[in-house]
């Protein structure tokens, strides 16, 4: 009996020891892996969109500007041409 005891004791001790561990480790290691796959999914699409949006805004920015300085300078300068050839006709 007092074998038998000792026995079932030091079974159910490690058993319940080795699976409370396993069950721990496993819990951790989904938990873990959970946060780290939501956190990278969500800071990495967060992070790209902005810096999608931010260089998609710079480039729609700086074109904008270059093709509307671009139009500014080059009809300023053929509308002046064009100005100054009449007056030189006139003389």
């Amino acid at each position: 009996m007092i074998i038998r005891t000792c026995v079932h004791t030091y079974v159910y001790t490690h058993v319940y020891t080795y699976d409370y561990m396993y069950i721990r480790l496993y819990i951790r290691l989904y938990v873990h892996t959970f946060i780290h796959t939501y956190v990278y999914t969500y800071v990495y699409t967060y992070i790209c969109s902005y810096i999608r949006l931010y260089v998609h805004t710079f480039i729609h920015t700086f074109i904008h500007t270059f093709i509307h300085m671009f139009i500014h300078t080059y009809v300023y300068t053929y509308v002046h041409t064009l100005q100054r050839k009449g007056r030189e006709k006139k003389f």
